[in-house]
């Protein structure tokens, strides 16, 4: 891509809105803006979940790429629209699911959530709701959909792994009786 800012602010946005394609200007507070934003906050907390991994470790190569697949799947959303994720970005998001899960000790209670990982999990399921708000006002491709769902599932597996890899203890949830 040989897009580069040369300008950080242009005064443009000042009025609430902003163009996704130079042309047409849309209020920042729009469907398409708010699941592009929680999109970004998304991909900044998988930033921080990278910071303490060894940088050749599968989990932050698989971050990593996400990472990237993430701005694809934004880029889905930009006019003119086009489909960028697909079946097989599913497919590799599910055999990670199934490979890294088959060593985690099943659970019986949920956990409470304790780690960056987590907080992208759950930002990646506010990301969803703003993508299944966004499809019902103007159809998507299905699989960002599919994709974003089984993302939300490789974080919280991935939370446990990392739990795992650094001895630290999963807390369960207990419920307060009265």
């Amino acid at each position: 891509m040989s897009y580069r800012l040369s300008k950080i602010y242009t005064r443009k946005g000042d009025d609430g809105t902003t163009s996704l394609d130079g042309k047409h200007r849309l209020s920042k507070n729009s469907l398409q803006i708010e699941a592009m934003g929680t999109l970004d906050e998304l991909n900044c907390a998988m930033g921080l979940v990278l910071i303490p991994l060894d940088s050749h470790s599968a989990v932050y190569e698989c971050l990593a790429q996400i990472q990237n697949e993430l701005f694809d799947l934004g880029s889905e959303l930009c006019p003119p629209h086009h489909s960028v994720i697909s079946n097989n970005h599913i497919s590799r998001l599910e055999e990670m699911l199934d490979k890294w899960n088959a060593d985690l000790p099943p659970l019986k209670e949920f956990l409470l959530p304790r780690s960056t990982c987590h907080l992208a999990r759950a930002i990646c399921r506010r990301a969803e709701r703003c993508l299944v708000a966004l499809n019902a006002a103007e159809p998507l491709n299905p699989e960002v959909l599919r994709y974003i769902n089984r993302l939300s599932d490789l974080l919280f597996v991935i939370a446990r792994i990392l739990a795992k890899e650094t001895q630290t203890s999963e807390d369960l949830w207990q419920h307060i009786k009265k």
